[in-house]
């Protein structure tokens, strides 16, 4: 009899199937660490899990970190369903069906000795180091971007050279991380302008993450210097078309621009509007962000 313990699913964690095909293909892993990262949050507490907005997201994130040798656009149908003949899950089509198909899955049910150890903390540091430094799953600068992102420290000698080398990729970890606590975790994929939500049937995200004092300038990926903005209020916002007061109250800066369009939806219309705060305050604009904004677009202080 085989004994599911944490040892067993270690040793699945390090010997994942993967397609080698084009290079050897990083879904799975990357997808599991997703699904570790969504139980400590809290996202996911059942055996049951959906492909929801919140999950896509986070995948297209991470996979941000390998889209250098990985041109295609992210899949995550192919590991969600694909994973389950490693048994960690089985697939289910939207009528509780198994799936016999990666387009028909639509959730997942967890072995139960699998949610089990997930669970666990010291469980999910062992697996995520597992997944990042088991070869061939990822390239050295991935791996590097991706303890950046996770926050894990890497069991390197060579620590100082490793950083040095690799700074560029520690950044891409560190970026990906703010769009990460600004969209999912702060603003719930809510525009703080308008209030607008929308996710596709691909559970694609209309909202962006934005610096409110650029990036370029405060070298801060504080979800404090960040908005979850859509498009269009995204690219008016960088251009000092509107910004925030202490009040978190919208500014309009008519004189830089003309609109025509339906009353209420014209961002003059915005005037004056507080703006979708998330829930928890920790997440809220950090004043100096919000001041450095407005001196730099000319709004008062």
């Amino acid at each position: 009899m085989i004994i599911k313990d944490q040892k067993y699913w270690l040793h699945k964690l390090a010997t994942l199937r993967i397609d080698r095909s084009h290079g050897p293909a990083p879904h799975k892993p990357l997808l599991l660490l997703v699904i570790m990262e969504m139980v400590e949050k809290g996202e996911i507490a059942s055996l049951e899990v959906a492909r929801s907005p919140n999950l896509v997201f986070r995948f297209s994130v991470f996979w941000s970190v390998v889209a250098n040798r990985r041109k295609q656009s992210p899949e995550v149908r192919l590991p969600f369903h694909y994973l389950g003949s490693s048994g960690m899950w089985q697939p289910f089509t939207a009528d509780g069906k198994p799936s016999p198909d990666k387009k028909l899955t639509t959730m997942i049910r967890f072995d139960p000795s699998f949610f089990d150890c997930l669970t666990n903390q010291k469980f999910r540091d062992r697996a995520q180091r597992i997944l990042i430094e088991t070869e061939p799953y990822f390239l050295p600068e991935e791996r590097a971007a991706l303890y950046s992102m996770l926050k894990i420290k890497p069991i390197v000698p060579e620590i100082r050279e490793y950083e040095e080398l690799y700074r560029t990729s520690i950044q891409t970890g560190r970026d990906a991380r703010f769009r990460i606590e600004v969209v999912v975790l702060a603003y719930k994929h809510t525009c703080a302008l308008t209030g607008y939500r929308l996710t596709t049937l691909e559970m694609e995200s209309i909202v962006d993450a934005a610096h409110i004092h650029a990036f370029s300038d405060s070298r801060s990926n504080d979800p404090r210097n960040g908005l979850a903005l859509s498009k269009n209020a995204h690219w008016q916002f960088d251009r000092g078309l509107w910004s925030v007061n202490d009040d978190y109250r919208v500014l309009i800066n008519t004189e830089k621009f003309i609109e025509d369009g339906i009353p209420g939806q014209r961002l003059a219309d915005f005037e004056g509007r507080r703006i979708f705060l998330p829930r928890d305050p920790k997440y809220w604009p950090e004043y100096t962000y919000l001041d450095w904004h407005r001196r730099r677009h000319g709004f008062p202080s």
